[in-house]
């Protein structure tokens, strides 16, 4: 049996779906290849991606692949993925989740707490900005956009005294051992479903219930949990929001922050993970009553 995964065309989408082949080959018998596209997100790269506008701009793509049967599914980062799927898609099984926390990564190994005053920090992430901001308000913020290893050669280039990344990409493409700090997930919220690989298909696909195996239950749940929490709020991630939610001993606790009416929200949740959805709408609930 051969499948043909769909990805982007960046060294971290491949790495990415490199993963899910992996984990697929060793749960079945089935030779896989990889389908190379360029989305509209990875095409214009001189101005943020919310000025692009619209929702799934590194997804519908590569959806359109799948429609037209050039792919039998798609490896997506969770927090590219819009809250609502186009009608005959579904993430089928989302494995096990990397890291979820952001990075730093200085200028001459200088820790965050250690800049200047007035430092210049890239990122073109709205809710990266702004938890920065609550954290040093002197900070000057740079909008930058890339791959990875562009965004890292920019802090030279354009004179940054740093940037921030999501750890689990830096982990993927072993850069990680550039990074100077790693921020709390309650000083700095993640991207709702970062760290976290979806896989997508179409709904009819005869063979779609041979990725259910690569689902890793608590990892899905948890993604979901923060989705649930987006979609309530209507948000994606173009817009200043952030979520995370993590698993002990059955009990879920989830922190979430949004802006509303130019000012950042943050609040926390915590029950019964079989409850996980209804936790997401409940704390997006508390953050509209403030």
């Amino acid at each position: 049996m051969n499948f043909i995964i769909a990805t982007r065309r960046s060294k971290l989408a491949q790495v990415q779906t490199e993963i899910i082949i992996d984990l697929l080959n060793k749960k079945h018998d089935i030779e896989c290849e990889k389908l190379l596209i360029e989305t509209v997100g990875d095409k214009i790269l001189e101005v943020s991606l919310d000025k692009i506008g619209g929702k799934g701009l590194f997804v519908k793509d590569i959806e359109v692949a799948m429609l037209e049967q050039r792919a039998d599914a798609a490896v997506h980062s969770m927090k590219d993925v819009p809250y609502e799927m186009p009608k005959g898609f579904e993430i089928i099984a989302i494995p096990e989740r990397e890291d979820v926390r952001d990075a730093f990564i200085s200028l001459d190994n200088i820790k965050f707490k250690d800049l200047r005053e007035g430092a210049k920090i890239g990122t073109s992430s709205r809710r990266r900005a702004a938890q920065l901001k609550l954290l040093r308000s002197d900070l000057d913020i740079v909008p930058i956009r890339g791959n990875v290893q562009t965004r890292i050669e920019k802090i030279k280039k354009e004179n940054l005294d740093g940037i921030i990344l999501a750890v689990a990409g830096l982990k993927r493409v072993n850069l990680d051992h550039l990074i100077t700090d790693y921020f709390d997930t309650k000083e700095m919220v993640p991207a709702i479903g970062q760290g976290a690989l979806g896989i997508e298909v179409m709904e009819e696909h005869p063979k779609k219930e041979l990725f259910k195996d690569l689902d890793h239950y608590n990892s899905k749940i948890c993604v979901l949990a923060e989705r649930a929490f987006m979609r309530e709020l209507d948000g994606d991630c173009h817009s200043t929001i952030g979520a995370y939610a993590s698993i002990k001993d059955n009990i879920m606790h989830i922190i979430g922050i949004f802006e509303r009416k130019n000012k950042i929200i943050k609040k926390e949740i915590t029950g019964t993970k079989d409850q996980y959805e209804k936790l997401g709408i409940a704390l997006a609930e508390h953050i509209l009553k403030d």
